[in-house]
């Protein structure tokens, strides 16, 4: 299970709405507005996930 990068929900990478590869990562999410929302500014979101390690 993937974890999506803008609302925290557990995404089954198989069955996830939508992915978007970024510095060769794959991140994954539940709903296409997700992903949209990641793809504008992915550095934000992943930096809200380096705070909450």
């Amino acid at each position: 299970m993937a974890i999506d990068p803008v609302c925290k929900m557990a995404v089954d990478e198989k069955r996830a709405a939508a992915n978007y590869e970024y510095k060769g990562k794959t991140y994954y999410f539940c709903a296409v507005g997700c992903k949209e929302r990641f793809a504008k500014d992915p550095e934000k979101f992943l930096e809200e996930q380096k705070k909450e390690e």
